[in-house]
């Protein structure tokens, strides 16, 4: 499956804005989201879905995880949908010869949510830390 697949065209005609990186918004969001992700994080662990939780960050519609964080419900500007490294390997997102490669680099999950961000140029892998714990 390739990236351009997740992602719907983009209609024609539509406003441009001004040319501010997507991460900064996504950086405000996922300090809002923080709690919830890891809760959900810690849930796919826990019930033994998946030791590697992956999140995905996005702005339109994606076939890939189940909604967690809707953009429009919570007046944010990312949505955040919940998957799995089980679920990255299916759909040809990680290639299967790639896996001990992209688990090399994965970090710990109680300490980072590893999220997936989507924009219509492209799409990367990020590790985003959780404030620790008080």
């Amino acid at each position: 499956m390739d990236i351009e697949e997740l992602l719907p065209q983009e209609p024609e005609g539509e406003k441009k804005e001004a040319k501010q990186s997507p991460l900064v918004s996504l950086e405000k969001d996922l300090e809002l989201y923080a709690d919830s992700i890891r809760e959900v994080g810690i849930e796919i662990m826990v019930e033994g879905i998946s030791a590697n939780p992956i999140f995905i960050a996005h702005q339109h519609v994606v076939s890939i995880g189940e909604l967690i964080l809707n953009r429009e419900e919570l007046n944010t500007n990312w949505t955040i949908q919940a998957s799995t490294l089980e679920e990255f390997v299916e759909k040809g997102i990680i290639n299967p010869e790639k896996k001990a490669l992209f688990l090399k680099s994965y970090k710990k999950p109680e300490d980072f949510m590893c999220v997936f961000v989507i924009v219509p140029e492209g799409a990367n892998f990020i590790y985003y830390p959780y404030k620790p714990r008080k």
